[in-house]
Order: C-alpha cells, then structure tokens, then sequence
C-alpha cells in the first residue's frame, strides 16, 4: 500500500482510531498487524523475510548480550551475514549472474542458464540497515537487549517507515514504542501538517516534474543538450521532493500516533560542498554509513591516503546499496570522488583561505551552491539513466548544449512549463521557510488564518495533484 493510494486514508483513519480505543499496553500488537497488513499490499509472501530477520536478530540481540569474549563477535557475525546474504540474494544475485554471462560472452565460452526469478521485496535495504543497526549498537554495548518481541517486531516492521526510512536507531525508537506518548491535539495538528507538506511535494511538485523527466530519459539521444538539461535539473528535485516527501509523510502519521521519527532531510541544495550535501541529505543512511562502515575502516585516523580511501569505500557501497547496477555504483564513486577531491583541497591553506573569503559574500555563497548543485545533478544522471551508454549519452549531450533557439524549444513542451512553475513555487516556499521557518510564523497567525492556509495548501494537493501514477522512487529499494 502506497500512502497516495486511495486506500492509505481510510486505512490510516481506522488505525488511528482504533489506536485511541485501546490501552497504551495493548497498542503495539495492533500496531504490528496494520503494519503486516501495509506491507502485504505489495507482494504478501514476502512478509516471511521480514519475519526471519526479526527472528534471527532479536535471538542475537540476547544472545549476544548474554555471551562472553569471542562469542559475542560470532553472533553479531552471523546476525550480519544473515542480514546481508537476505539482501545479496535478492539484490544482487541476478546482477552478478549477468556480469558473468557478459565476461563468458567476451571470451567466447558462452552464457550460463542461470537466473533466479526474483523480485527485490518492497524496502529490503531499509529493513536489514535497521536490524543490523540494532544488533551493532547492543554489541557495542550502547543498546541493552530488547526482551519483548512484539516491540522488536514493531521497531522493524512499524508501517509508516518500514519502507522507505528513516533507517532509525533502536535508541531513538525503541522507547517510543514501548511507552507511547499517545494522541495530543498538538501531535494531531503537526502531523497533519507535515504529511500535507509531503504530499504537496510528492503529488504536485514530484510527479508532475516526472512527466518532462520520463519523456526525456526514455531516449536522450533523441533530444537537445538543453532538453536533457532541464531534464536532469527537474530530476534532482523530483528525487528530492519525493524521498522527502515521503519522510514527510512517514514522520507526519508517526507524530498523529504520537512517535517521533528522525529528520531525514535538511535543505540539502542550499549546501555549499559536496561533503555538506551528504549531512543534509538522507541523514539516516549517510549517518548509519558513517557510523557502521566508514568509523570501522579507520575513519580519518592513519593519514590523509587511508581517509580518502575509506570515503571511496564508503559512497561505492552506497552507490551499491541503492541498486545492482554499474550507474548505481557510478553515482556513488562520483560522489566519493567529489568528497575526496574536497578534502584534498581542504589540505592547502591558501584554498581554505579564498574559499573562506568567496563565502563571505552573499554573491559567494550563491556561486558556491550552484557549483555544489551541478555537481550533484550530474551525478543524479547515472542514478535516472537506464544503463551506463544513456547516461554517458545524456552527458555527451549536455556538453553540447546547442543554440539558444533549441533552449526556447525545450519551454514548447507542455510538461517543462508545468514544470518549471511547481518548482518556483517550491522554491519560494523552501526559500520562505529557511528564512523566516513557516511553521513558526503561521502558528503566530490567528486560528483562521492559520486553517485557511493549510486547507489552500490541502486544496492545491487536491486540485493540481497527480494521483495513482508513480509510485516512490525510493520503494525500488
């Protein structure tokens, strides 16, 4: 079940209300069976995956904290393999089945039959990233086990996250769902707002930016270097607009329930470095990679060499975890070569020195975020391109934009002038809330004032939304 379907209100309005009947100690086994029947809307059988690795790590998490010397490493060991085999076979079995075929093909010796017919379940990296979180932070000793299985059961299968993050931290959720803080008129009206909020971005900024982007990148050979342009640029707002748009959504149900869930997005294209893009984007994955993968390799500790070499690591497994496919791992080396390239640079005095003076004007730090924007549009390419030939073509194209006629002929297309419209009107408000934080500034506002904007908000959805066309971006995951 998607949250714009047209089954998601009713099913979340029966939930809520079921929710304020029952006492606070009975509220996570309900909880628990509206989350397993969210998530058997997509493909039912594939509920058992999720309920062996809710076996498998909650029997760890006890085990390990019971055990002593090495035996502890072996348990949080095969909790891992477990967790990272599930996600292997699924994910990437196929992925190098084919590679292998295609080095077979090279050499002459044919094609292997063998391809498994499998199909990744709806957020499978989302669920084994939040299991190993919790089996890693009680064998560092910062989690102490959790005894009841329904609330382990429900921190790994709570409906309004379990696909798409936060990938949260059993610290910062755990105690949420054991004690509840339970329905407040304040947590009624916040929630709303915020799902509202990313349902405006998703429905009406998202899916209607999508419409010029798919068309574009079905065949970008076939379209001018502006095209594909304007294209790449609408799609790093679409991606944008729907993760964060979902998270939106997935923190405003959390807070009608009365949970909180992390802040996943921070105004991530106002950042003036590559290295500050990855703390303002998707902060739950950026921060578990950091954390699990990036601290454990060494960090920054044992020279310059071994930190660029650790950060490598790091965004080509991140590329990794995003999709089997080399424009994934593309997308993540292009990254990790953008965060190296800046720490190398951060090494010399004197570009700390003229990068610190270009900031300190207005005209600087506008000149800083474009250069950082394009940096990331570019990579954007390879994660929207189908294969590694459309997404060097879609370059090759761009690098070759044409004349200023062909740039008045991209605006002829219906779908580039919508789009262009919802994303000034985005920008405005993303622009209105940095500066002067909305929420802030409407709550100060008398209650009708206050109603009359968040129904306009709700009326633009409504009215201007494109519903029952895409599903989110990030479920491929």
């Amino acid at each position: 079940m998607s949250f714009v379907s047209l089954q998601f209100p009713i099913f979340f309005l029966i939930v809520c209300l079921v929710l304020g009947l029952l006492p606070k100690k009975a509220r996570w086994a309900w909880l628990i069976a509206a989350s397993c029947w969210f998530y058997m809307a997509f493909i039912p059988a594939y509920i058992l995956i999720l309920f062996v690795l809710i076996a498998v790590d909650y029997t760890a998490g006890l085990w390990i904290e019971r055990a002593e010397g090495k035996k502890r490493k072996w348990i949080l060991v095969g909790s891992l393999i477990t967790n990272v085999g599930m996600l292997a076979a699924f994910k990437y079995l196929n992925f190098a089945l084919d590679n292998v075929n295609q080095l077979f093909h090279v050499a002459g010796l044919g094609e292997l039959a063998w391809r498994f017919p499998l199909v990744l379940p709806i957020g499978l990296s989302f669920h084994t990233f939040q299991s190993m979180a919790y089996t890693i932070e009680v064998y560092n000793g910062r989690q102490k086990a959790e005894r009841h299985l329904g609330i382990y059961s429900l921190y790994v299968l709570f409906f309004p996250q379990m696909v798409a993050g936060p990938i949260e931290r059993p610290q910062n959720l755990l105690h949420h769902l054991r004690d509840p803080a339970g329905f407040t008129w304040i947590g009624l009206v916040d929630g709303l707002k915020l799902m509202s909020w990313g349902f405006f971005k998703k429905v009406l900024v998202a899916d209607r930016l999508a419409v010029y982007v798919d068309s574009v990148f079905a065949n970008p050979g076939a379209h001018s270097g502006w095209e594909v342009l304007l294209a790449s640029w609408f799609f790093a707002f679409q991606i944008y607009c729907d993760f964060s748009g979902y998270t939106d959504i997935a923190r405003g149900a959390s807070r009608v329930m009365g949970f909180r869930l992390m802040l996943n997005f921070n105004h991530p294209y106002v950042s003036r470095s590559p290295a500050e893009f990855w703390h303002r984007w998707h902060i739950s994955l950026s921060s578990w990679f950091r954390d699990y993968l990036y601290f454990p390799l060494g960090g920054s500790r044992g020279g310059l060499a071994k930190t660029c070499r650790n950060l490598l690591i790091v965004f080509v497994v991140s590329g990794l975890w995003h999709g089997a496919a080399w424009t994934f791992l593309a997308w993540g080396g292009l990254h990790g070569l953008f965060v190296v390239v800046q720490r190398l640079l951060d090494e010399s005095k004197a570009y700390r020195a003229v990068a610190t003076r270009i900031g300190s004007f207005a005209w600087g730090r506008i000149l800083q975020i474009l250069f950082t924007f394009q940096l990331v549009t570019l990579a954007w390419i390879f994660f929207r391109a189908k294969d590694m030939t459309d997404a060097i073509g879609a370059i090759g194209r761009i690098a070759s934009l044409g004349t200023w006629g062909e740039l008045g002929a991209a605006f002829a297309d219906p779908a580039a002038r919508s789009g262009v419209l919802v994303l000034a009107f985005l920008l405005v408000l993303e622009w209105a809330h940095r500066r002067w934080h909305v929420p802030t500034l409407i709550a100060a506002k008398p209650w009708w004032v206050r109603w009359i904007l968040w129904y306009a908000l709700l009326a633009c959805v409504l009215v201007f939304g494109r519903f029952g066309n895409e599903q989110f971006l990030y479920f491929q995951f």
